[in-house]
């Protein structure tokens, strides 16, 4: 319990995570093919500017703009030798606005996919991607990062590598998956297989839970599948705001703040303990998240049924489990005993 986010954990019932980094930078100027991350040096205002939103709209905890800051990313833009540096700037403008709340806010070294497919189906090694995550990882220790938090993975391989990453740069962590293929990731795994997968780590994560995929809807029934699971660490939820749409030549997310409102009580009572929002979740949006989250009990665990009343129908017929229609969420729950 010695890092910031397990105390904050200990000490709180749920905690509020930021929203989008990519939809917020595109709205600052970023142009499609950009990598965001030189943005880290080139135009620091505009990312304080990020990080803030996030703070001002009451978020305990906000990730830094270094989703693509590894080598294997950055090598598309003839930046691969500047991952340390990179990381390292995006940790070091996070620390300066989280300590400059007045409050607690965590800064979480964001951590994406190396965008290579791992052996034995591609051609990333174990040991080379241990090492471009440790690179990185580096540098947000370096910028100072509370914590590393790796998102948006398909692979358990790829997972696993990161994790043992982490131990080498002795790092708290935080982990979550993309399940965006009818319930489960790209690359197969379930909801109950990465609970399984999560707690077979030498070095598991503090938290662990699922970001991004397809709409909040199917978010929120990944959650039921693992607080079905009864992990032993607290789950995360950061779930798109709606469902992408192309229009005026730009992509527009068309959740609400009201809808994500509705999708951050129902993430709690699903068992969700750190909550927020991916891509197209703005500050006013995170606002009204936490408005709700306050104002609002703690309700029975949600229906499908209510689910889909509340925010919009699935994508799929399956939870990706191959139980029959309904999924985890009505079968009897395991509980651990003490």
């Amino acid at each position: 319990m010695s890092d910031p986010l397990s105390r904050l954990l200990d000490a709180r019932d749920w905690l509020l995570a930021d929203g989008a980094t990519g939809t917020t930078l595109f709205n600052m100027g970023l142009m499609s093919g950009d990598a965001p991350e030189l943005w880290n040096i080139d135009h620091p205002d505009r990312i304080r500017a990020l990080y803030r939103g996030a703070v001002e709209a009451g978020s305990d905890l906000f990730l830094t703009n270094s989703f693509g800051a590894n080598a294997s990313r950055l090598k598309l833009h003839a930046a691969q030798d500047r991952v340390f540096e990179l990381n390292r700037a995006a940790a070091e403008l996070g620390r300066e606005v989280a300590d400059a709340a007045g409050r607690t806010v965590i800064v979480a070294g964001s951590v994406g996919p190396t965008g290579d497919i791992m052996e034995p189906v591609g051609s990333l090694s174990h040991a080379d991607a241990v090492e471009m995550f440790h690179e990185q990882a580096e540098g947000l220790k370096a910028g100072g990062a509370d914590v590393l938090w790796l998102e948006t993975i398909s692979a358990a391989e790829e997972y696993r590598a990161a994790a043992e990453a982490f131990a080498l740069a002795e790092m708290p962590w935080c982990g979550t998956m993309s399940f965006d293929t009818a319930g489960r990731t790209m690359m197969g795994l379930t909801a109950p297989g990465m609970v399984d997968m999560v707690e077979s780590l030498p070095n598991p994560p503090i938290a662990f839970g699922a970001n991004c995929g397809t709409g909040a809807a199917d978010l929120l029934r990944t959650i039921l599948g693992f607080t079905e699971a009864d992990p032993k660490r607290p789950v995360i939820a950061k779930g798109n705001a709606g469902i992408p749409k192309y229009v005026d030549g730009h992509i527009h997310y068309d959740g609400t703040p009201a809808l994500m409102a509705d999708y951050a009580v129902l993430a709690r009572d699903a068992g969700a303990r750190i909550i927020g929002g991916c891509c197209g979740t703005q500050p006013e949006h995170l606002k009204r998240m936490r408005e709700a989250l306050e104002a609002r009990p703690k309700g029975a665990r949600p229906t499908l049924e209510q689910i889909v009343a509340a925010v919009g129908e699935f994508s799929s017929a399956s939870d990706g489990t191959g139980a029959d229609e309904g999924g985890a969420e009505r079968r009897p729950r395991r509980r651990r005993r003490g």
